[in-house]
């Protein structure tokens, strides 16, 4: 166990010095071996090539709980709106759109308060945002979708989101 325990010492040691630091490895005459930044008169020693070592600074305790209270402020900013709903396009519509534009309108009860925006999501991604409930998104590609609607703060924060819909775009093409 105390082999292990040096040996990890030893590592920590090494760790523990600046990158440009150069480190020796010298064995005595029983056979021990020491690792040093100075190597010792009369003992050879083998100049060791230490790679950079990554070092991790853990955040403080403080800076672990500030999610907590953002996850708070965001819920009781969210839980000013009843709801936030598409008004166009419908769910399941199928329309035609030649040039693949798309406008989203979209309303929450009661309306937005503040710095917050309405942020508008295609297939997972976010496309647009807006304060007047009108997003256009262009050259959307025919196929079917997946729309989302969300509330969010001054910080992109999500802090209502309302129920997805899908909805099918038809664009000509040069095989039909």
């Amino acid at each position: 166990m105390n082999a292990r325990l040096a040996l990890f010492s030893g590592i920590v040691a090494l760790a523990a010095f600046p990158v440009s630091a150069e480190v020796y490895r010298q064995v005595d005459a029983q056979g021990n071996v020491t690792y040093t930044d100075e190597p010792a008169e009369g003992t050879p020693a083998e100049e060791i090539k230490v790679k950079p070592v990554t070092t991790v600074t853990l955040p403080k305790l403080e800076a672990v709980r500030e999610p907590e209270r953002l996850r708070e402020k965001v819920q009781q900013e969210g839980s000013v709106y009843d709801s936030v709903r598409f008004l166009a396009p419908g769910d399941d519509q199928a329309f035609h759109s030649g040039s693949g534009d798309v406008e989203f309108r979209v309303t929450s009860s009661p309306g937005l308060r503040g710095s917050h925006k309405y942020e508008v999501t295609l297939d997972g991604q976010p496309v647009g945002q807006s304060a007047s409930g009108t997003v256009m998104v262009r050259n959307v590609f025919r196929g079917t979708h997946d729309a989302g609607v969300n509330i969010v703060d001054s910080n992109g924060v999500t802090v209502k989101s309302g129920e997805t819909i899908t909805f099918t775009i038809h664009r000509p093409s040069v095989n039909n």
